[in-house]
């Protein structure tokens, strides 16, 4: 996000506004969320549910996934992303572009650019999705 938007002082207003919402409203009964802690200080948070298109490809979407930067490489975005999408689900997300770090993240976890692009609040993104391969049955 550009620093105008993180540096709107009414910015976490909107973000409980948006997570009391998300946590209480029974629209959003689907979703998943999770968060990460050491040490007894939150360090990420993530949240998944079904996706807003009703025509997806894909069972799930990846709407947050944010770890600390103090954290990155410690296996909190790991951790996170398997607590709210389980890894024999398809899956999509939508990750800031460019963001090579958070790219790179979601490519070691099987998830792949399909060339759609969408800018959001000023930031540019693309969608990565996932498909999972059902088993294939041996005799």
């Amino acid at each position: 996000m550009s620093d105008a938007v993180l540096d709107d002082p009414g910015l976490p207003a909107v973000r409980e506004r948006f997570w009391t919402a998300a946590l209480t409203d029974e629209r959003y009964r689907e979703n998943r969320a999770a968060v990460a802690e050491r040490e007894g200080e939150v360090v990420g948070i993530a949240m998944s549910g079904p996706p807003p298109e009703a025509a997806a490809a894909w069972a799930t979407q990846l709407f947050v996934l944010y770890v600390l930067a103090s954290d990155h490489g410690r296996g909190a975005g790991r951790a996170l992303l398997q607590a709210v999408i389980d890894p024999a689900e398809s899956a999509a997300l939508w990750v800031a572009d460019p963001n090579p770090r958070a790219q790179a993240f979601y490519r070691k976890h099987g998830f792949v650019a399909d060339g759609t692009a969408q800018v959001e609040d000023g930031v540019r993104e693309i969608r990565m999705v996932r498909d999972v391969q059902a088993p294939s049955l041996r005799s």
